[in-house]
């Protein structure tokens, strides 16, 4: 009696944990929703976030512990990229390479996020228009490239501070933007990471 009576308190936790996970989930897509629109047509600094969180229908406290600054608004899943940048590296198949991961991982992720000319070119606009989130997005990749290049620093059994794998991590962070605008961008990438694998050669030696 006393097992299933746990047992079942357990699973009523989980729900409400689960829910409360939901709620805090949905509250923080619609403040960033809000924001995106409201910026991109008004302007970054035109907004304040009072009118972010009306527009949301929550409070600015409410705001502010989903989002630490203005400027985060923007880049909601910032948290979620470093995360899965991070899995990319130590959750690979048995027997994959670091660098064949870290590929398929940018070819679901950064390429196709970027290919969306219709809801993403006005937000580009406004990052590159904007200092304060040209600076935050600097910071921001700057840290997701560190804590990329301790995973792989990790996952080779190397110390911390390892310069391959700084190195491995600046050139695979930087090799999305390298690819933005060219004709076939996934064969860019693949370009880009064959190099890494396999080192440079112009055919002199």
């Amino acid at each position: 009696m006393t097992e299933t009576t746990d047992m079942a308190e357990t699973r009523g936790v989980t729900e409400t944990l689960g829910r409360r996970e939901r709620k805090k989930a949905q509250t923080r897509k619609a403040l960033s929703e809000a924001a995106v629109r409201l910026f991109t047509e008004r302007g970054f600094d035109n907004v304040g976030v009072r009118e972010v969180a009306e527009e949301a229908d929550v409070a600015v406290t409410t705001l502010f512990k989903h989002f630490p600054t203005k400027e985060a608004l923007i880049f909601d899943e910032d948290e979620g990229r470093e995360a899965a940048l991070i899995a990319a590296v130590h959750d690979r198949a048995p027997g994959q390479s670091i660098l064949d991961a870290l590929q398929g991982h940018l070819m679901r992720t950064r390429i196709a996020f970027r290919d969306d000319t219709t809801e993403f070119t006005a937000l580009f606009k406004l990052v590159d228009e904007t200092p304060s989130l040209q600076e935050y997005l600097h910071r921001m990749w700057r840290r997701h490239e560190t804590a990329l290049a301790t995973a792989i620093s990790e996952a080779i059994g190397a110390p911390a501070g390892d310069v391959r794998a700084a190195a491995l991590a600046r050139f695979v962070m930087e090799s999305g933007n390298l690819v933005q605008g060219r004709e076939n961008p996934q064969q860019a990438l693949a370009e880009i990471f064959d190099l890494l694998a396999h080192g440079w050669s112009d055919g002199s030696s």
